[in-house]
């Protein structure tokens, strides 16, 4: 049964999009993924910087993060 579910969604997007666009949109959907990857790598590597879990934490509970 879940075979003829995934032959049923593949075919529905055939269908919607085209066997020409599927290139294109396969395409553009790797570069988004590819961006998302990049940009949450940028991201845990600038809260690095900015700050630890503990600043965090601190700032959250009112006391101000020490310079050690």
């Amino acid at each position: 049964m879940n075979e003829w579910v995934i032959v049923g969604i593949v075919a529905l997007i055939v269908f919607l999009f085209g066997a020409k666009k599927l290139p294109e949109l396969a395409r553009s959907l790797g570069k988004s993924s590819s961006e998302f990857k990049k940009g949450m790598s940028e991201g845990a590597s600038g809260s690095e910087g900015a700050g630890t879990s503990d600043d965090v934490e601190k700032h959250s509970e009112g006391k101000a993060p020490t310079s050690e």
